[in-house]
């Protein structure tokens, strides 16, 4: 076992969880894909060196969540046929910085960034509405990580835009847990109406002590009914979308009745991220695969 990237397991196990709900006999069953069904998109991360801007944006400095680590496009690039999105220890100026004037503003009240790490998405060069999305990846389940997977809307501002967390990685309340959301908007600017649900971390380490060494899929299920994510073929949340609705600054609309584009990021810390260890870094989040699936 890696003892970098598990550095904080005794920690983790330490942390008290909140319980799995139990899969029952009326639990949906995630449907195989057969002939009906067709690869729309993908993108395998084939081969070694950076990665294509032609499918997918980097972001850049400090961008959400008051997460400590500066987005940059050098931390992301293709090895041995994964993408690795990778948070160093880093020194980074910011060159928004502006003393006094930043206290209300964290972006500003930073002189610099302790952390560099990635963030990419596909806007403006590919999005979905409906079908299957399939990754595969390996998490830095430690302490300080916030990997995601999560797709947003094309339309309206976040979050009446619709958002899916099909994958976080976080401690919720001191215990970490994978997490599995969507959420859309109201009347008020900035306020989300959450659909989430949490999986206590030490589920998967009863499953196999060895589980954040390997590479795990996860699956986002999607029609105009409903999403529903799942991991490794285990349900994790089942999201009834057919009264989804936003509020005013979303024109009423159903956000998941639109396209979505794909976002894959390694935060550090933030207001979910925790504090994290500097023994752990380098990080390694690391993407086999992205395949998006339609029925014909």
């Amino acid at each position: 076992m890696n003892t970098i990237k598990t550095h904080c397991l005794a920690a983790l196990l330490a942390c008290t969880t909140l319980p799995l709900q139990a899969q029952t006999d009326n639990t949906p069953q995630l449907p195989p894909l057969d002939d009906t069904w067709t690869l729309a998109w993908h993108d395998e991360f084939d081969g070694s060196g950076p990665l294509d801007t032609l499918t997918w944006n980097a972001e850049h400095g400090f961008v959400r969540n008051e997460e400590y680590q500066w987005y940059q496009q050098q931390n992301a690039y293709r090895q041995d046929g994964v993408l690795v999105l990778e948070a160093r220890l880093d020194s980074i100026p910011n060159p928004a910085y502006r003393p006094g004037r930043g206290i209300r503003n964290w972006k500003l009240s930073r002189p610099y960034a302790r952390y560099s790490s990635a963030s990419v998405h596909t806007r403006r060069h590919y999005s979905f509405q409906y079908g299957r999305m399939e990754v595969r990846a390996r998490i830095p389940a430690t302490c300080g990580a916030w990997p995601a997977i999560w797709t947003l809307g094309t339309q309206y501002p976040w979050p009446s835009n619709g958002e899916i967390d099909v994958m976080e990685f976080y401690q919720v309340d001191g215990a970490p847990a994978i997490l599995a959301n969507a959420a859309y908007g109201d009347d008020t600017p900035n306020h989300a109406i959450w659909n989430s649900r949490r999986i206590p971390y030490t589920h998967f380490l009863e499953l196999d002590r060895d589980w954040g060494e390997k590479f795990h899929t996860w699956v986002l299920d999607w029609t105009p009914d409903y999403l529903r994510i799942w991991l490794d073929g285990e349900l994790l949340n089942d999201i009834d979308i057919r009264n989804t609705r936003n509020g005013s600054i979303g024109n009423f609309a159903n956000p998941f009745h639109q396209p979505h584009y794909i976002l894959l990021d390694l935060a550090i810390g933030g207001i979910n991220g925790g504090q994290p260890d500097d023994n752990a870094f380098p990080m390694r989040y690391e993407i086999d695969y992205v395949r998006v699936y339609q029925q014909k």
